[in-house]
């Protein structure tokens, strides 16, 4: 098929794969939108997002801006939208001659909103998936036009899973504008009845209640990380502090019986819950690389009596 003129709007991670597979699939990226630049780092030096990173490595057209709807756009047969973080409006979403899409990270109508990766974690999902469909007025509603199905491991953090999502949207997010384009794409209205919310997170969400069952503790803890992070205050039985980290992959695991406090570390290392003990498999010490458990106690406190605590 002819290669087609595309509108890419996007600001994170999630879609360099699919900008950088529409390149190598031939397709013409006439424009790509951002959102500005903004600070970051210790300097707070100013830094263009992901893809405007990758549009300015590419050549690519860019416009960085804080309201697209403001803007002149060149003529196009399609725009992608992911992780743009800006609510477009109709005129911007039919300026393309065969509309607008958007890759979601989830199998809508489950998991509409800002989070969908964290929540399917955090509520124990087994699958997940992405989903492109129609830009609609309406958060996350529009028909869908193509899904893809996609295991969540067991010990899976939301980073590793957002990372295994983006790779795996590229795919469909080309078959569908393929689609769209030889008139083969079929849209299918999605049920709201069966929507979820994906609520936006805050540093608030990731408070950890060590009195909840222990198998949602571990899935909070792997569900907010990279962010907000669980971090917590380690301190000895006198609650004195003794360390801060952050805690990255934890499972449910067996008790010892009521004689400990939520939050206490027990004998055999696990952390008690509500109804058993939490295993943190992996934790990142504050100011440093995420590592085992087993080679965080070999030089930091890890004893039976000591309390874990959210920051």
């Amino acid at each position: 098929m002819a290669p087609l003129r595309i509108i890419f709007a996007g600001s994170g991670e999630f879609g360099l794969p699919t900008l950088g597979a529409l390149l190598e699939g031939g397709h013409e990226i006439v424009q790509v939108v951002s959102q500005p630049d903004r600070p970051a780092g210790r300097g707070r030096k100013l830094t263009p997002t992901a893809i405007a990173h990758l549009a300015i490595d590419r050549g690519l057209p860019l416009i960085r801006t804080d309201d697209i709807n403001g803007e002149s756009l060149p003529p196009a047969d399609v725009m992608v939208v992911i992780a743009f973080g800006q609510k477009i409006g109709e005129r911007q979403v039919h300026h393309p001659r065969l509309g607008s899409v958007n890759l979601h990270a989830s199998l809508l109508p489950k998991y509409r909103g800002a989070a969908p990766i964290n929540w399917a974690i955090i509520d124990g999902e087994r699958v997940t998936g992405n989903s492109v469909i129609r830009l609609a007025s309406k958060m996350d509603a529009g028909a869908v036009l193509g899904q893809s199905r996609v295991e969540i491991g067991e010990l899976e953090t939301a980073g590793e899973l957002h990372d295994r999502l983006a790779v795996n949207g590229a795919p469909l997010v080309l078959r569908v504008v393929e689609a769209l384009a030889n008139g083969t794409a079929v849209e299918m209205p999605q049920d709201d009845s069966q929507a979820t919310l994906a609520r936006k997170l805050s540093r608030e969400s990731a408070a950890i209640d060590w009195t909840a069952p222990s198998v949602r503790i571990a899935r909070r803890i792997r569900g907010l990380y990279p962010w907000p992070g669980c971090r917590v205050r380690i301190g000895d039985a006198a609650g004195a502090e003794l360390a801060r980290a952050t805690l990255v992959r934890a499972r449910a695991g067996r008790g010892e019986g009521s004689r400990w406090e939520p939050g206490e570390i027990m004998i055999d290392g696990l952390v008690a819950g509500g109804d058993g003990g939490v295993e943190i498999v992996e934790i990142q010490p504050e100011g440093k690389r995420p590592m085992p458990l087993a080679a965080y106690r070999n030089g930091h406190p890890w004893q039976p009596g000591m309390r874990l605590e959210s920051i």
